[in-house]
């Protein structure tokens, strides 16, 4: 009957729910399964922190496993130990008593292990006259054997993850010595730009990791630092490109001379948002677009213009760009103003560049203005998204996830 897997603690140990629940579990084992005892053991050690396991708790389940004569744990025999804690002492080391009993109760609280308790609490076997053992007193290793399969999944999880900080590890190294050659070569060729503010926004990227303690926190960091980099990148792009285009325009200027007395200007409607803005100058159009930052960190900090995608979704930046052309119709964004952002930014960017001023749209009061305002400091390498984003990104954090 079920009720007889079922026994309870000696003295002053109390019952728990969780414990009948692992007995139960521990008698549900299909006959003639069996599992190698050390490769048990060292799944054991690997899930350690996910078992909430210190390595003393190891060394005396170590101890415990030794006690049993064979390689492998079967269901068909008797999987309970009863050595002394003497004995045991002897074999984890030499540890304390009291640490030793602390260890066990550790054990029992994880459920690698269940006490299996005589009337007097002894830990003791009773055998045949043939010398067989009939009845045995001490700790039971049935739970390793049922939850074999469980151990192997956590140990496999914990070795993923800790392949995963050990990548995030590596990448952060990479990029910070990236960012910090590329503002020390900004700041000493005398690149326009705020370098200072960008150094110190760096420095205090540098400062968390040393604090950074497992898989999500290293992963947030890794996130600033990559958006980072690409802010410098896209700072030192954007010059270089503008610095390229008004050479080649001063070049063309010295052998075309324009014989048209006259100028035609295109000319297109603006919206209502927009009547009001001054003239500006025609931004420099670059020939290339500057790189945009990752899709998913854009769709993190400008969860609104999801919406906008085809279908309702956005999934790859075609999506993305369709979806800015539909919110810059309905922000009231001139399409001149919206050609000029793409011709500027790129494509890419500025459909990013709408999402964000969709995300602050109550804070805004002609979206038109604004976008035509970052399109003149884009141009002159002034404006670049990276901080934007990061802001929209802290104020729309993701759900915490954990790699497998």
């Amino acid at each position: 009957m079920p009720g007889q897997t079922i026994t309870t603690p000696f003295g002053r140990r109390t019952m728990t729910l969780a414990l009948i629940k692992g007995q139960l579990e521990s008698a549900d084992v299909p006959a003639g399964k069996t599992v190698d005892k050390w490769r048990v053991y060292r799944d054991a050690c690997d899930a350690r922190t996910l078992l909430g396991l210190r390595d003393r708790a190891l060394a005396v389940l170590n101890a415990l496993l030794s006690f049993y004569p064979e390689g492998h744990l079967s269901a068909d025999d008797n999987l309970i130990v009863f050595p002394s804690n003497a004995q045991l002492t002897a074999r984890a080391n030499g540890i304390a008593g009291t640490t030793l009993r602390e260890n066990l109760a550790l054990l029992v609280k994880a459920g690698l292990v269940h006490r299996k308790d005589s009337p007097n609490g002894k830990r003791y076997a009773r055998k045949s006259d043939g010398g067989a053992i009939e009845d045995a007193y001490g700790f039971s290793l049935a739970p390793l054997l049922a939850r074999s399969e469980e151990l192997a999944l956590l140990a496999q999880q914990v070795v993923a993850e800790r392949r995963n900080i050990q990548r995030h590890r590596e990448k952060i190294t990479i990029l910070r010595r990236d960012i910090r050659k590329l503002i020390t070569a900004a700041m000493e060729e005398g690149a326009a730009g705020d370098w200072a503010v960008v150094e110190a926004r760096y420095i205090g990227m540098v400062g968390g990791i040393g604090r950074a303690k497992n898989l999500d926190e290293l992963a947030a960091i890794r996130e600033d630092l990559e958006l980072l980099h690409q802010e410098v990148v896209n700072i030192l792009e954007t010059q270089l490109k503008t610095k390229k285009n008004v050479a080649n325009g001063d070049e063309y200027r010295q052998h075309i001379q324009n014989s048209n007395t006259e100028s035609i200007h295109e000319l297109e409607p603006r919206s209502d948002n927009e009547q009001d803005e001054p003239p500006a100058e025609k931004p420099v159009r670059l020939r290339e677009p500057v790189k945009a930052f990752p899709l998913g960190m854009v769709l993190r900090a400008c969860p609104e213009a999801v919406a906008y995608g085809p279908g309702g979704g956005v999934t790859n930046w075609r999506d993305l760009m369709s979806a800015a052309v539909v919110v810059r119709s309905m922000l009231g964004v001139s399409p001149s103003a919206y050609q000029e952002a793409c011709e500027v930014m790129g494509p890419e960017n500025a459909a990013v560049a709408v999402a964000c001023i969709l995300e602050r749209a109550g804070h805004i009061n002609s979206p038109g203005g604004y976008l035509r305002d970052l399109t003149r400091k884009a141009a002159r390498g002034e404006f670049s998204l990276g901080p934007m984003i990061m802001a929209l990104a802290r104020a729309n954090p993701a759900p915490a996830t954990r790699a497998s």
